[in-house]
């Protein structure tokens, strides 16, 4: 793709309308609106400055996700029906992880001098309300995924273990499909009571189990004839995916089967563009993570003494990783 000098520029202060967006979100502006609502009556709404609302909200009008007519300020659609709290679609919480993204990313020049986060704090001291975000975002992703992902990890499965399930969104998408299926999700102790309910809402408590679990050094047990590990690899610098896959080897059965779904990188690692991205995120968000090309999976999955690998195209920007012991 060819720059021109206005396409580079707009590419730079692109960030200007993402932050509008942002915190539009973080405010809760769109639940605020309801069905019609003037500038003013907005900031009485929200505990904000009247001035100050009036001039986001013509921003929003301008991204084209309010209308606006004698002062009346309403929903578009879009943000209808996914950004408002008064809407059975609405997708705040989970975007909420956007909003959290925000002040890692605003340090990534530092983190590329240093080659590392401005101040890692573990999943497990992120705080309530981060995690709770994180969670419904990954929720989000992974409902619309599972059916896909359930599809070309084929059949014959008894025993599954998720690992770093968060919602468990996979994990019931797989005990649906699979009828004879147990499963367990392995994950923090904090994100655990989120998980529960998650499991709960679908009634598979019966099938579904969860277990405390640190993915940096835990034994797995052994046994389970299917392992998904979803979009955690990329959390992981490449020694510790290492040792991961070769405990998630010896937990497996004879012929047991590992999906592993990740943005992958093409050999050269210069895209597709949102996996590369993503290795910054990475980047500022952990300590030695980044997006890897399937050349290093296969490595390190042979490496470990699986057999049979083979990568699975998706739509969407993750792929799968196919594996049998």
């Amino acid at each position: 793709m060819s720059l021109t000098e206005d396409s580079l520029i707009e590419t730079m202060r692109g960030f200007m309308s993402s932050r509008a967006l942002l915190t539009a979100l973080e405010l809760d502006v769109f639940t605020a609106i309801g069905s019609g609502a003037g500038a003013g009556a907005v900031a009485a709404k929200l505990g904000t400055d009247a001035r100050a609302t009036e001039m986001l909200l013509n921003v929003l009008v301008s991204l084209g996700l309010l209308t606006k007519k004698e002062e009346i300020f309403r929903n578009q659609p879009l943000a209808a029906r996914f950004l408002s709290g008064d809407s059975p679609g609405n997708a705040r919480p989970g975007l909420m992880h956007m909003v959290n993204l925000w002040d890692s990313w605003s340090a990534l020049t530092g983190c590329v001098r240093r080659g590392g986060p401005a101040s890692q704090r573990p999943a497990a001291e992120r705080g309530e309300e981060a995690t709770r975000a994180f969670i419904a975002a990954m929720d989000r992703n992974a409902r619309l995924r599972a059916p896909e992902v359930v599809r070309a990890a084929g059949t014959g499965f008894q025993r599954m273990l998720d690992l770093g399930g968060g919602s468990a969104a996979y994990a019931i998408a797989f005990a649906q499909a699979h009828p004879q299926l147990s499963v367990e999700v392995l994950d923090l102790p904090d994100v655990l009571p989120l998980t529960q309910d998650y499991i709960r809402r679908a009634g598979l408590e019966a099938r579904i189990r969860i277990r405390p679990g640190d993915l940096r050094s835990d034994r797995f047990g052994e046994g389970y004839d299917l392992v998904l590990l979803s979009a955690i690899a990329h959390m992981f610098s490449p020694a510790e995916n290492r040792d991961l896959l070769g405990r998630i080897y010896h937990a497996l059965a004879p012929n047991g089967r590992l999906v592993l779904q990740d943005f992958i990188l093409e050999p050269d690692k210069t895209g597709p563009a949102f996996a590369a991205l993503f290795s910054l995120n990475m980047l500022v968000n952990t300590e030695g993570g980044a997006s890897y090309s399937e050349a290093e999976y296969d490595a390190w999955l042979r490496a470990a003494g699986f057999r049979e690998t083979r990568r699975v195209r998706l739509p969407g920007p993750a792929n799968l990783i196919l594996a049998a012991k």
